[in-house]
Formats: structure tokens, C-alpha cells, sequence
């Protein structure tokens, strides 16, 4: 069936294309991840409140080098674009930033971030969201990008209102952690709004 509007995000900005490096331009960049982070993931979901909040662990190195590689595949796959977010002068990975569920055709994604525990406290997260949002709108070309985190998770709130995420609502008991269900808060940005 022949659609009436075009797609709003042109199919060669994303899966014919390599996977960019994005710069924060205050000591981060976000790129894509290599087989040899393998170690550093691994540890990241070691940590309690990566583990609470994205409902996630790893158990062996082998484990998350497929993660790895699924999380490539997925840029060529135009599904999610995930990037290790990393410190630009030791290159130490001190976060994740992704677009995930990315919907070319309607030119939205919803964003997703995490933050190793010694690099907490430094704004890695809001930065690294801040300079991934400024790339989907305007070398991409998406309408809209939206994030989601538990009423429980104040840090995770901060980090969108900071980046000019709206609160738009509440979505009851739309999240399942290791406590049960949470309502979850619905943030977005839309392109030049």
C-alpha cells in the first residue's frame, strides 16, 4: 500500500552508513562499540543500579561480546544505534548512549543511557543525551525522540529534564523491574520545538 507522506528519515542516514563518532566537544565522545569493550560491559552490569534499572546482567565475557555484536548488527539493521560513550583523551568507556526502537519512516526513536559508576556525578549521562539528540535532529533528520525511566529513578529524571525532555506524563505500570511494576515517566523532545 502506497503511503501519502514520505518517510521522514531518508534510509541511507542510517543503516547504509557507517556508524558515526559523535562529539560531546566537552571531553566525551560517543562511538560505536568494539569487541574489546566486552570487559568494561561486563562490569558495568555488575553494578547494582545498571543491573536495577535496565533489568539486565552478564555472566561471562562470551555473553556480552554477542551483545556486541548484536548491538552492531543493529545499526546496519536500522532498529537501535547504540554507542559506547567514552572519555576523549584516556578513551576510557565511561557510559552508553542509544536510540532505540528507531522508526525511520515516521522519524522517531526513544533514547537510552547509562553511566559506569565512577564517572557518576560528572554529567556523563546528560551530555552524552544532549550531544546524541542534537546529532538525531539535525544530521539525521528525526521528528521526535522520547525516554522513558521508573518514578523511582530521580537521577534518570534529572538527566531528562536537563536535556530539555518534557515530562508529558506518567505511563501506570508500564515497567517491569526486579521489585515489581513501575509507573514510568514519559519525557520528549521534539525537532525544533
Amino acid at each position: 500500500m502506497p503511503r501519502l507522506t514520505p518517510a521522514v528519515v531518508a534510509a541511507e542516514k542510517l543503516g547504509n552508513a557507517s556508524q558515526p563518532t559523535i562529539l560531546t566537544g566537552d571531553g566525551l565522545v560517543l562511538r560505536p562499540w568494539e569487541p574489546g569493550d566486552a570487559p568494561t560491559v561486563l562490569d558495568a552490569f555488575a553494578d547494582p543500579q545498571i543491573r536495577r534499572w535496565h533489568v539486565r546482567s552478564a555472566s561471562s565475557l562470551g555473553e556480552v561480546a554477542g551483545w556486541i555484536d548484536s548491538w552492531m548488527d543493529d545499526w546496519v539493521g536500522q532498529v537501535h544505534a547504540h554507542w559506547a560513550v567514552a572519555d576523549s583523551q584516556t578513551a576510557a568507556v565511561v557510559g552508553r548512549a542509544s536510540l532505540k526502537n528507531m522508526n525511520p519512516t515516521h522519524g522517531q526513536a526513544e533514547v537510552a543511557y547509562w553511566t559506569v559508576p565512577v564517572a557518576r556525578g560528572r554529567g556523563v549521562a546528560s551530555r552524552a543525551v544532549e550531544a546524541l539528540t542534537a546529532w538525531a535532529f539535525d544530521e539525521v533528520g528525526f521528528h521526535r525522540l522520547q525516554l522513558s525511566h521508573s518514578v523511582n529513578n530521580p537521577t534518570s529524571c534529572r538527566v531528562a529534564t536537563r536535556t530539555g525532555y518534557l515530562l508529558e506524563g506518567t505511563k501506570r505500570s508500564a515497567g517491569l523491574h526486579l521489585d515489581g511494576w513501575h509507573d514510568m515517566h514519559l519525557h520528549a523532545r521534539v525537532k525544533d520545538a
